[in-house]
């Protein structure tokens, strides 16, 4: 029972939580449940789930409150799932420390897709010096990249926002994150910044930049790597 992976699901909407329940059920993980902000916070911290599903419109809290002290003491992935579907609300969630955002209502399919995207970026965080996603492979010590065996000549700035993306495969990265991870907190503002460097980066690793299947566009809000 200790290799199944766990899941907390904080929602006061009982008839979602019975769905996240058969849903995740069926795919062999243990579904852990809390009705309310205050539920939630005290199983994260005695049960330690592998991942959190968080609603925003809680009766005794708002979610994003419930993400910051989440993010104060745990690094385990959390997925905004709420009915609030603006770009604001999308984006001070995933600044906030959310590894992703899912608008209800949702398909089952699209939910299990980013579950398992989630779980493979915490399991990444120890991967080995190679890399192979997307048909991409890096060589992190020789900081070496290849396409189908040939090389890739990326600058630095390039690689930097490829390992990024990697490191970060299926999660919505916002445009304000990823400035300051590879530019700096003083950039944060400079979102011509990624579009320009995107578009060089898709040039070199995509088979067909402008209609990109990798590197994906998430409309005002940043950008997803989409490879398995």
């Amino acid at each position: 029972m200790s290799n199944i992976p766990r899941i907390l699901v904080i929602d006061d909407e009982p008839q979602i939580r019975r769905l996240l329940d058969v849903t995740l059920g069926s795919q062999q993980y243990r579904v852990l449940q809390a009705e309310n902000g205050r539920e939630g916070l005290r199983r994260a911290e005695t049960d330690r789930p592998d991942l959190i599903i968080l609603d925003l419109g809680l009766p005794d809290a708002d979610g994003k409150d419930i993400l910051r002290q989440l993010r104060s003491w745990t690094d385990r992935p959390v997925l905004i799932l709420s009915v609030r579907n603006s770009e604001d609300d999308i984006v001070g969630c995933l600044d906030a420390g959310a590894d992703d955002y899912l608008v209800k209502p949702f398909r089952t399919e699209e939910l299990l897709a980013r579950v398992r995207a989630a779980m493979r970026h915490r399991q990444a965080a120890h991967e080995s010096p190679l890399i192979t996603l997307a048909g991409i492979e890096i060589n992190t010590d020789t900081r070496e990249v290849k396409k189908q065996g040939s090389v890739l000549k990326l600058t630095a700035i390039e690689y930097s926002l490829l390992m990024l993306f990697v490191r970060n495969a299926g999660r919505v990265l916002t445009h304000r994150y990823i400035l300051e991870q590879v530019w700096g907190p003083s950039f944060t503002d400079e979102t011509q910044y990624t579009r320009v460097y995107v578009g060089s980066l898709r040039k070199k690793i995509e088979d067909n930049p402008a209609h990109p299947r990798i590197l994906l566009t998430e409309s005002g809000i940043g950008y997803r790597f989409a490879g398995e």
